[in-house]
């Protein structure tokens, strides 16, 4: 099964649902373990992502600065 692309929005839908099971009473303290590590996972990866799209912003930013500001900085 083809793995499916990372994306923040996605991400943020499994962790709704994640929330949701850890939330149940019927959850036991192992499947809870392993909720909560899967959450933590998609957690740093949508922190990651979003770090990286950060750093593109600013470098955007950078480049459309006029000259006169870059020779400044």
């Amino acid at each position: 099964m083809p793995r499916k692309k990372f994306t923040v929005e996605q991400a943020f839908l499994d962790l709704d649902e994640i929330v949701e099971k850890l939330e149940k009473d019927d959850t036991s303290l192992n499947d809870a373990l392993n909720l909560y590590s899967q959450g933590m996972k998609l957690v740093k990866k949508c922190q990651d992502s979003l770090d990286m799209v950060e750093k593109e912003l600013m470098i955007l930013e950078e480049d459309k600065a006029p000259s006169s500001v870059k020779d400044e900085v």
